[in-house]
């Protein structure tokens, strides 16, 4: 089967797509996959035209990418197919402690994202991919392995893969920090003015795909990009995976519509409570106010509302707890995770968490309200990465949807909640130092 835009489909607007094996079988192996999602759709013999076809279908699928920069999937592309023997990257580190959707989907669709990512490699002529999957993450590493060995078995695959498990740190995610621990460097962000221009391993350009993008990319191989588009919004089509938390009865990852709100996402995942504030994006994301959670689920309406899809997390906070405290406990964790390689990071980040914590505990005054509010404005932008900003935009965002509680803070009267146990999760790992483990790939 090749790559064309009336491939046979499933019925456009049913859901979910990226998990349909599992819903349907409840199993993930090679033949329920199969069975599901059809044959993989490899270019014939002599076919010489699957490659501009497959990447003119991404591009009309209007596919972005799902690891949080959400930039557009076949510009990525095009940044490399014309190299010589470019290298495909698969990140499923999931470094964000409050999403667990790569484990989730490398557990029950991995053949999925590995037919995404050998179609990839195959349309912009990469030789070999590597699934990156974080050192702290054993089940997601063994079902890809698994799964490589039954297509192995099987006589499927066309491109070499291996696997690698990189340190699982925050900051070892981002895809600069990811390519630099591949080459034999430490897992640090480097600064990309760019980044358009593509990442290079040994002077082989690199493309780097979340494991979810590479998922979809398989799904719209198979069924064209108008099966793509038939759900979701105009300027956000398809589907996303979202990781919910908090005030929830029934916490875990979601396939939504992009466009739906909020609200309703949460409400399937069963709302408890009144909320006080959700976290949108992640710990590097921000905090969206209880009279906006109507909002959708989608970039545009998002960002006009303050706030991005990031990571893909919602974390509701009851309007029974702290946001103060919450926001405190995130950036001391965000402060332990930093590169280390630049004043706002070994400086700035711990100042604010102090800063908060001294407010969190009902120590602060109103100086070191804005003596934190002097920070926000001295740090931002000045990293050497986009960690320390993705901090600053979370501390504002707080000081903003939970303006009344640190007013209160500051005053030496914090609200009840302070006293209650934490809602978010938050690693006790806050204050490990950077581990600049020796990459084992080496060019074949």
């Amino acid at each position: 089967m090749t790559v064309t835009e009336t491939a046979p489909a499933t019925v456009a607007g049913a859901l979910p797509r990226l998990l349909a094996v599992w819903h349907e079988t409840a199993r993930t192996d090679l033949g329920a996959h199969l069975l599901v999602h059809g044959p993989m759709p490899f270019p014939g013999r002599g076919d010489s035209h699957f490659a501009e076809r497959l990447l003119e279908a991404v591009r009309r699928s209007g596919l972005t990418g799902r690891g949080g920069a959400g930039f557009p999937s076949a510009r990525k592309w095009d940044s490399v197919r014309r190299s010589r023997h470019p290298l495909l990257v698969v990140n499923a580190m999931e470094g964000e402690p409050a999403s667990d959707k790569d484990r989730v989907l490398l557990s029950s669709a991995p053949h999925l994202v590995l037919d995404g990512a050998e179609l990839a490699a195959l349309a912009v002529g990469a030789r070999e991919i590597l699934v990156c999957v974080a050192d702290d993450r054993p089940d997601g590493a063994r079902a890809v392995q698994r799964a490589l060995h039954e297509r192995a078995t099987a006589g499927l695959g066309r491109v070499r893969v291996r696997v690698l498990r990189p340190p699982g740190r925050y900051v070892s995610g981002e895809e600069s920090a990811l390519v630099s621990w591949i080459a034999g460097g430490s897992a640090r962000p480097t600064f990309r003015k760019e980044k358009g221009v593509p990442l290079t391993v040994r002077h082989r350009p690199t493309l780097v795909h979340n494991a979810e993008t590479l998922a979809h990319v398989a799904l719209i191989a198979r069924h064209g990009s108008d099966w793509f588009r038939a759900v979701g919004m105009l300027d956000a089509p398809g589907t996303s995976l979202v990781s919910t938390s908090g005030a929830v009865e029934r916490p875990g990852v979601y396939e939504v519509e992009l466009g739906t709100p909020v609200a309703r996402i949460l409400e399937r995942a069963g709302l408890v409570a009144e909320v006080s504030g959700v976290l949108v994006g992640g710990y590097g994301g921000t905090w969206l106010a209880p009279e906006l959670i109507d909002t959708a689920y989608a970039p545009g309406p998002l960002a006009a509302a303050g706030s991005a899809m990031g990571a893909g997390v919602l974390a509701a906070v009851p309007a029974f707890a702290c946001g103060v405290a919450e926001t405190a406990r995130i950036v001391s964790y965000m402060a332990g995770q930093s590169a280390m390689q630049c004043g706002p990071c070994v400086f700035g980040l711990p100042s604010m968490a102090g800063d908060l914590a001294r407010l969190a505990h009902g120590d602060g005054d109103r100086p070191t309200l804005a003596r934190l509010r002097k920070r926000l404005d001295v740090v931002s932008g000045r990293g050497a990465c986009r960690h320390p900003d993705g901090v600053i935009r979370l501390v504002r965002s707080a000081l903003g949807v939970f303006a009344v509680d640190f007013a209160e803070h500051a005053r030496r009267r914090p609200c009840q909640g302070s006293n209650r146990s934490p809602v978010l999760s938050v690693p006790r790992s806050a204050h490990d130092a950077v581990r600049a483990t020796p990459a084992r790939w080496r060019p074949r």
